[in-house]
């Protein structure tokens, strides 16, 4: 079972990839410098105040724009657990599982979560637990296969173990 517990991060409506990762920064090949700019235009002082394990909250249309693969690995390898958000853009959500980035769509939850609470994340059941409040909250569970490719790191590492 894959459940994790992390600090809550509110962000709302059509959050692009510019926001996550902005352009300025796409000419680094090194995901750790990217990570260090990871959300910078939507919260300059992201990166100053989240902790590896924390989780990103979103409204609709989370990682809207270009299908930059840099957004999602920015999101990654800055540490964030998971994201959770009302609905995902379709090249955004592709390359988050592509990458083994934890996703989940629950419009309920993102209305939900309150910055700075505490959220626990059951990836093999897809329920989110407000722990403040106790509240529950149902996310698409991904089928066996894909909570394989999600827990070996991403599509790549995926193949490299079934060849």
């Amino acid at each position: 079972m894959r459940t994790f517990q992390g600090k809550v991060w509110v962000f709302g409506d059509d959050i692009d990839t510019d926001a996550i990762l902005p352009a300025r920064y796409m000419n680094s090949p090194d995901p750790k410098e990217l990570a260090k700019h990871c959300m910078e235009d939507a919260d300059p002082d992201f990166m100053k105040k989240m902790s590896p394990g924390d989780i990103i909250v979103a409204g609709k249309n989370f990682g809207c724009g270009s299908s930059r693969e840099h957004a999602p690995l920015a999101i990654k390898e800055a540490g964030i657990a998971c994201v959770i958000a009302g609905s995902f853009a379709r090249i955004f959500y592709r390359n988050a599982l592509n990458i083994g980035l934890p996703i989940l769509e629950s419009p309920a939850a993102a209305a939900s979560l309150a910055a700075g609470s505490t959220a626990e994340v059951n990836l093999q059941t897809g329920e989110i637990t407000d722990l403040a409040g106790g509240h529950k909250f149902s996310a698409a569970a991904f089928p066996p296969f894909m909570q394989e490719l999600i827990a070996q790191g991403g599509l790549i590492n995926f193949v490299k173990g079934k060849v």
